[in-house]
């Protein structure tokens, strides 16, 4: 039998910050905000949350997280994103020597964790 992700929390310091850039950078997957709590979002698609973000006091840090695209054009369209919404470049699109096609790129979200978009063939 094999497991299955089925959601992820990260916490963060600044609800606000994060959804601004969580809302350009998931929407690049065509994500929005399926849940809009007091202290926590969270993002999908439909009714699904495989993604949330909650504000705490100590947020974690040095965190990174994954997210598989369908292709390339994606993973651009998820860096210009999330740069534009306030994030920090920690790897501009291309292909990565992780694999025999890697493409992917990093972004440093508001509390600097570290955002892949990724597309492998």
């Amino acid at each position: 039998m094999s497991a299955r992700l089925g959601h992820v929390k990260l916490p963060v310091s600044d609800l606000e910050a994060s959804r601004r850039f969580y809302s350009a950078a998931l929407g690049a997957f065509g994500w929005q905000i399926v849940f809009d709590g007091p202290r926590s979002l969270g993002f999908g698609v439909g009714d699904t949350e495989p993604f949330a973000v909650e504000q705490t006091e100590a947020p974690a840090v040095g965190t990174h997280i994954a997210f598989d695209a369908p292709d390339e054009a994606t993973v651009d369209a998820f860096h210009t994103a999330a740069l534009a919404a306030g994030g920090r470049d920690n790897g501009a699109p291309g292909l990565r020597p992780y694999g025999d096609h890697y493409y992917a790129a990093f972004v440093l979200d508001p509390d600097g964790h570290n955002i892949e978009a990724v597309f492998q063939r």
